[in-house]
């Protein structure tokens, strides 16, 4: 059964610029898909087509009737004393309909009435009462609550008075509890912390209607939906996979149609030159010649069919770096900040030493961004000291991205800030993809996206060593994180970063800092590792112990000699298992198309994960024993 039937669907905006050009799919009853395509391609565009919100100008969108459609991204106006929880008990509305009805029969019942057909109809409503969940509304909005990270303390706030990012998770947790046939997801995981996306993504799994969801988050993807359809020039292209089998498709298309355009470019370069002789020929009086030359080019413009493949130009984008002199990067001693009541840390020992990738992760409010404030300079701590290494110069990209002139154009922005020339200005901008008239746009015109990238290419000209991001990759489409990322891979200096993009985190931490509970827990290795760790439970057991100094240092018998070869050996079986995952690695890419084999290799590589992780382990007690023996 069909419930999204789209045909033929065109909009445009401006006149001779066509945002859908002829859009046509469909989606069946219970898939997942994912709606993909770069900023401004008409995605949100045609979710609110989708919604009524806006009228295409041709085409037909049919949704299978009696089923409940819902958006997250649109946002309803509630009266302006509703509480949060006056917002989620407007999901349970039919249920509390039919409680006051079954109240009012009740009491008539009670008063002496007793027509049959009045506690036929008593009976009828308690059971539809029973079977709509009508007794276990508190549970399930304690449910989705938790997992949306909801406290009661929000839940007794009023709605209007809650940020952006609050109001879109309480819509959220809203529709869940509407248990809507059709949910519509736009850029869900924006304002969602780890837990709570990680939470959306099991209830999505369990969730027995349809997925439409526009999506930047790439693990997301992979979890959550089976089937692409990107938008590309106003019209669809499909994929049937996630989002890691869209992203290698892609790429296998381009170079097949690359291939196809090389061809006929060849094999028209040999009948244009043949023609072009014949004419030379003709030129003598012989007619048959001239016809045959004209018919080789009637027969080069039927093989003149496959336009050039285009792909976007990589972003020139490289940091200034800045030499890095002596091992202490930063050093944090006994931090500790509050607002009021409320602390967020306290007690927070921590060293960075030079070439560290740093990912400090927790749940949204935990003081992620305040912490990052405190190291910028911007917060001053409520105790505790912070200290920078003295050749240690900053470049710091923000959560909320400020310019003091926003009235401003981009190249006078370029020129004010940086002290350039204006043609250096426009080369730069040019690199960072803002090109012809953009370029006199004013600052405040500018999407949230366009913005970073506009603060990032102005960044690019600093000479740092330290690089400090905050959420970098929000409201970025899936190709100008990847812009982002190839700069961060470039970038050879200490790199500390705020993000709940897993993509982003796998990809570059070599250490995790988790803020939770007002403390750090600090573990020296990859996001995967840590997760791996966590689930053993080793955390918990590692934070429990006393500090090593407090612990007696242990004797060894044979001083450190036997130590050493102790050490030797935990960095040969880690060497081993190194060389095992880089050989699964390819295997696993030999075998992208074969869904079963990586299905098999994808368990291999989560098993030798957790033997790496404990490998790991291993050789950084045996290294840090040794160390403690040799002082």
């Amino acid at each position: 059964m069909i419930d999204i039937s789209v045909s033929g669907l065109v909009k445009e905006f401006e006149v001779g610029k066509k945002i859908l050009d002829g859009l046509t799919f469909q989606v069946d009853a219970g898939e997942r898909v994912g709606l993909l395509g770069p900023n401004g391609c008409g995605k949100t565009t045609f979710l609110r087509i989708l919604t009524g919100e806006v009228y295409p100008d041709e085409g037909d969108i049919v949704v299978a009737p009696n089923k409940r459609m819902g958006l997250i991204s649109q946002i309803p106006v509630f009266p302006a004393d509703y509480t949060v929880e006056n917002v989620l008990d407007s999901a349970f509305a039919p249920l509390h309909a039919m409680e006051e009805e079954m109240t009012t029969l009740f009491q008539r019942m009670a008063e002496g009435e007793s027509d049959p057909a009045l506690l036929s109809k008593y009976d009828k409503l308690s059971a539809a009462f029973q079977a709509g969940g009508g007794y276990e509304t508190d549970t399930g909005k304690n449910k989705v609550c938790n997992g949306l990270s909801i406290p009661q303390s929000m839940r007794k706030q009023r709605f209007d008075k809650l940020s952006g990012g609050e109001k879109t998770r309480v819509n959220l947790a809203r529709l869940i509890l509407e248990d809507t046939d059709i949910l519509l997801l736009d850029e869900p995981t924006n304002h969602l912390d780890l837990r709570a996306t990680e939470w959306l993504e099991e209830y999505l799994e369990r969730f027995k209607g349809t997925v439409l969801a526009v999506s930047h988050d790439r693990y997301f993807l992979d979890k959550v939906v089976k089937r692409v359809v990107e938008i590309q020039g106003g019209k669809a292209e499909f994929y049937s996979g996630n989002y890691s089998f869209y992203a290698i498709e892609k790429e296998r298309r381009y170079e097949e149609k690359l291939k196809q355009y090389e061809k006929e470019q060849a094999k028209i370069h040999q009948l244009e030159q043949a023609a072009e002789q014949l004419r030379i020929w003709a030129y003598s009086g012989n007619d048959k010649i001239f016809k045959r030359a004209q018919s080789m080019e009637k027969r080069i413009e039927r093989i003149r069919q496959t336009d050039k493949p285009q792909k976007d130009r990589k972003m020139a984008v490289r940091f200034g770096e800045r030499e890095f002199r002596g091992d202490e990067v930063l050093s944090i001693k006994e931090l500790e900040k509050a607002f009021g009541t409320r602390k967020l840390f306290s007690g927070v020992n921590l060293e960075v030493e030079g070439g560290e990738r740093i990912a400090l992760l927790g749940d949204n409010g935990t003081g992620k961004s305040t912490l990052i404030k405190i190291i910028m300079g911007e917060e001053e701590p409520d105790g505790g000291r912070l200290r920078k290494g003295p050749t240690v110069r900053i470049g710091y990209l923000p959560q909320i991205i400020h310019f003091d002139h926003p009235e401003r154009n981009l190249v006078d922005t370029m020129l004010y800030d940086l002290d350039c020339t204006a043609q250096t200005a426009r080369n730069r901008l040019a690199s960072f993809k803002f090109r012809g008239e953009d370029v006199f746009k004013p600052v405040s015109a500018l999407s949230g996206g366009e913005q970073s990238r506009l603060r990032l290419c102005m960044l690019m000209d600093s000479k740092i060593n330290l690089l400090i991001l905050d959420e970098p990759t929000n409201h970025l489409d899936i190709q100008s994180r990847e812009w982002i990322e190839e700069a961060v891979e470039e970038y050879e200096g200490n790199l500390l970063f705020v993000s709940h993009d897993r993509y982003f985190i796998d990809r570059f931490a070599t250490r995790i800092w988790m803020l939770e509970e007002g403390k750090i827990t600090d573990f020296k290795g990859t996001f995967q590792e840590f997760l791996a760790a966590k689930e053993r439970g080793k955390l918990a057991a590692e934070a429990a112990a006393p500090p090593a100094e407090k612990r007696g240092k242990l004797r060894r018998p044979g001083g450190t000699k036997n130590l050493e070869k102790e050490v030797n050996a935990a960095e040969r079986a880690v060497g081993a298992a190194e060389e095992k995952m880089y050989d699964l690695e390819q295997e696993i890419q030999a075998a992208s198309v074969d869904y079963l084999k990586l299905q098999e290799l994808y368990k291999d590589r989560e098993a030798l994960e957790e033997e790496l992780a404990h490998l790991y382990a291993v050789w950084e007690k045996l290294a840090a024993e040794l160390e403690e023996a040799r002082e």
